[in-house]
């Protein structure tokens, strides 16, 4: 039988969220009051609206929790690392302390495979740069979990990156033009190793088949999953600006190219 491994939560320290994990700057500068462009987009897709409630699994720093309250959503956090119930906490009591001191807010301290919340709890389940924290076997079990607490009808909205095609089959050609360009010493040959600490924390990338797979695999019946890759804004020639468009607008070059993977899974036959 094989060795159910995990990643001991020892490793998300306050030191890893604040230098590493993707939006640190924007936490930082605005002391968990505002968004980064990922969490920004990825929340959008959410469609939250007030009255709903919310659960954000693997809530890192808190801030998506904290934006929830500006918006007068009821919302919840879980994180298995202690160093990221600390911080949401203490984002939460941060707005509780201004306008929001009335709003339902909480977080505790929850591995994503056993969620401390009743069955069809919640209108939206989210799940923002966890998936590829999560071995394959840890993955289907939360998100079997993630179905029992929502609502019928209730979304659950997940992004991940990188697109695993991407780092298989388009950075080696990304690398040896950079290299060609002079540029060789910004591009290692585990992209993984751009972040060097993902190559200790990244077990499980998802592409647009693996996503769709999970996802029908732990029960969801409708499902809708894309690619997206952040703004590049490069001033660069027109035969690089051409090759850029041909790689992230036209399929099948953009299946391999771009480098978020979103979905959207419906909890019931709607």
């Amino acid at each position: 039988m094989q060795e159910k491994k995990s990643l001991p939560s020892t490793l998300y320290t306050e030191e890893y969220f604040l230098t590493a994990c993707e939006g640190y700057n924007e936490f930082i500068a605005s002391e968990g009051q505002h968004l980064s462009r990922r969490l920004r987009d990825s929340f959008a897709v959410a469609e939250v609206e007030p009255g709903m409630r919310v659960l954000d699994v693997g809530c890192g720093r808190g801030e998506i929790v904290r934006h929830c309250m500006r918006l007068g959503i009821e919302a919840y956090g879980t994180d298995y690392a202690d160093a990221a119930t600390q911080m949401t906490r203490e984002v939460i009591l941060a707005e509780q302390g201004g306008l929001n001191e009335s709003l339902a807010a909480g977080v505790c301290c929850s591995d994503a495979k056993t969620l401390p919340f009743p069955s069809n709890y919640f209108d939206r389940v989210l799940m923002f740069d966890v998936v590829e924290h999560l071995y394959p076997w840890e993955l289907h079990e939360a998100m079997l979990e993630v179905r029992r607490v929502l609502k019928p009808n209730g979304r659950f909205i997940v992004h991940t990156a990188p697109n695993r095609w991407y780092d298989l089959y388009a950075y080696p050609w990304v690398r040896r033009v950079r290299t060609l360009m002079g540029q060789g010493s910004h591009y290692p040959k585990d992209p993984r190793a751009i972040t060097p600490v993902n190559q200790e924390v990244h077990v499980n990338e998802q592409d647009l088949v693996s996503m769709r797979r999970a996802l029908r695999q732990a029960g969801f019946k409708k499902v809708k999953v894309w690619l997206d890759s952040p703004p590049q804004n490069r001033q660069e020639s027109s035969l690089m600006a051409t090759l850029r468009r041909i790689a992230f607008d036209l399929p099948p070059f953009r299946w391999f190219f771009e480098r978020e993977v979103f979905a959207v899974a419906w909890n019931g036959e709607q």
